[in-house]
């Protein structure tokens, strides 16, 4: 949400949102350009740690296929959380409420997962609500790609979700134009 929060809120306060709109490239390319360049941003912060690697690797002897993978699996994270920032910061012109909003979605999304709030809902929901609502869990698809297992279900997961909050987010600035 950090990286995020001020993709669309500061293009809109700053009033370049519409000279952004005026050009000659359709919204959509827009909004996949502006999640790249923020994906590529938190892919360099994350090869930023490459040298901890290199470091366990010195010291000992790790599974480097289960690290790899953990790398993916954070970088498909990462795409999630930024597809969220970035669908929120496109509803406001505040940065900060930008943040605040993102984070609790993210929260809520890695939250839905934890025995806690799935035992809250097995109380009054019926089964089958429970296990969408724990389905729905980042932290539920990042933990088997953690083992170094690979699961189509998991990288499906993370794709439709960077999807559709980016069709969120080409909504929401269509929505919010005129404001």
């Amino acid at each position: 949400p950090a990286i995020s929060m001020r993709l669309w809120s500061e293009e809109r306060k700053a009033g370049t949102l519409e000279l952004l709109l005026t050009l000659p490239v359709p919204l959509g390319i827009a909004v996949f350009a502006k999640f790249l360049a923020a994906w590529t941003f938190a892919a360099l912060a994350l090869a930023g740690t490459f040298p901890m690697w290199l470091t366990v690797n010195y010291l000992g002897n790790p599974d480097n296929t289960v690290i790899m993978v953990s790398y993916f699996g954070s970088l498909l994270m990462a795409g999630g959380f930024l597809a969220i920032g970035s669908c929120i910061s496109a509803l406001t012109k505040n940065q900060v409420i930008a943040f605040v909003i993102s984070f609790v979605i993210c929260l809520g999304f890695n939250l839905s997962g934890f025995p806690i709030v799935i035992d809250l809902f097995s109380g009054w929901a019926p089964q089958a609500i429970v296990e969408v609502i724990s389905s729905f869990s980042f932290l539920t698809h990042f933990n088997s790609i953690l083992r170094g297992v690979i699961d189509l279900r998991d990288i499906v997961y993370f794709v439709t979700l960077i999807a559709f909050w980016l069709y969120g987010n080409v909504l929401a600035i269509e929505l919010t134009k005129g404001t």
